[in-house]
């Protein structure tokens, strides 16, 4: 577990109170503060007043096509595996403006919408998710060209991550090397305080880390004791718990495998399966396709262009002049499946793929993305095995 086997670090220990503290501070500091809430059976990403509005007591099931809410370890703030939504939304926004004109009497007046000037404290980032937004970071600010929008956002961004101690069904990221702990350097890891839930005599409590200067400041100003070497071992302990309990593996060669097999008869199977809903798409913290989209009103005395989300399952995603280069189920699913685990490497160097397993829980008809790596090794083997 990186960093939090010592109490040397400046870690210190958080209780509920102290972590109310914490957000009365952010938010008297003009932070929106966003957070996990428990809302119409489902822990969501909202902003929140309190610690109050957390999932106390409250943790999941997921399975392939499943995700239900159940009572978990009493008072845990953070007992349970990745919720439904990324963050992503807070930093690459799904509908957002870019530009408008407005008709004038000398003609048109354009008028490109205002960077976001809001700042936002993002708490309970999960480790996989953590790695996502570094991923984003690269696509959107270290590639060559600069998004000014999410540079914006992401720059008024503060993140209080928090490491796993519980692994839900379809998790896989310690195979990804995403989780459950924190495993870059903390000083690289994108967070400024990192939060770590454990128990001891039954009442759960946080070893607070601090990364950044302003996530030790921000800590140095709520009531909290030092970390001893017990509260360090009693949470990578916990963290250790949940790597053990991982629901679901990536194969380690999937990238090399994923790539020689891009004219693999298995690939009709799962199209034979997936419903091109694109929820896979809507739900992964990493992808960040888009569309463009330009309108007037119906007075012809306004126009605006929007960026919207997309997702390479729709047909019109690949479409050019002529139509579409992908007009097949399987050759979408392909596409998808092949940039994250395979093409990635190339293009960014990395996998784009964290392992949060939520393709999986969201997947209707419950296509799970590890099983079918695995369906092209074996079908390989076979192959190899004929010749």
């Amino acid at each position: 577990m990186a960093g939090a086997t010592r109490p040397d670090d400046g870690a210190c220990v958080l209780d509920t109170g102290a972590l109310e503290q914490l957000i009365e501070l952010l938010r008297a500091d003009g932070y929106r503060v966003v957070g996990p809430q428990v809302t119409d059976g489902a822990i969501v990403l909202n902003t929140i007043a309190g610690a109050s509005d957390l999932p106390a007591g409250v943790t999941d099931d997921q399975e392939p096509g499943r995700y239900r809410l159940r009572q978990g370890t009493p008072e845990a703030l953070f007992g349970y595996a990745a919720p439904p939504q990324g963050w992503k939304r807070f930093l690459f926004a799904p509908d957002e403006t870019l530009w408008r004109a407005v008709r004038t009497e000398g003609g048109f007046r354009c008028e490109e919408e205002p960077l976001a000037s809001g700042r936002t404290a993002m708490l309970g980032v999960r480790p996989c998710d953590l790695r996502a937004v570094d991923i984003l970071d690269q696509v959107f600010t270290r590639s060559g060209v600069v998004d000014p929008r999410y540079q914006a956002r992401r720059a008024a961004t503060l993140i209080i991550a928090v490491e796993c101690t519980q692994a839900g069904g379809t998790c896989f990221c310690a195979s990804m090397g995403s989780g459950p702990d924190i495993v870059a350097d903390d000083a690289n890891s994108g967070a400024d305080i990192i939060l770590t839930e454990y128990t001891t005599a039954g009442a759960p409590l946080l070893l607070a880390r601090p990364v950044s200067g302003r996530g030790g400041e921000l800590l140095a100003s709520v009531q909290c004791r030092q970390a001893t070497a017990a509260d360090c071992e009693a949470a990578a302990e916990a963290v250790k718990s949940a790597a053990r309990s991982m629901g679901r593996q990536m194969p380690a060669d999937v990238a090399t495998l994923v790539g020689r097999s891009l004219d693999h008869p298995h690939w009709e199977d799962v199209a034979a399966r997936c419903l091109g809903c694109g929820n896979c798409t809507a739900v992964c913290p990493t992808c960040f396709c888009s569309t463009v989209e330009d309108s007037t009103d119906i007075a012809g005395t306004t126009a605006e262009r929007r960026r919207r989300w997309d997702s390479c399952f729709t047909r019109d995603f690949s479409t050019l002049h002529g139509g579409p280069i992908r007009s097949s189920g399987a050759a979408r699913y392909r596409q998808w499946l092949a940039h994250k685990l395979a093409h990635w490497w190339e293009q960014f160097g990395r996998s784009g793929c964290v392992g949060c397993g939520r393709c999986i829980t969201w997947c209707p008809v419950g296509i799970d993305i590890t099983a079918e790596a695995r369906a092209l090794t074996e079908r390989e083997g076979r192959t190899d095995a004929n010749h």
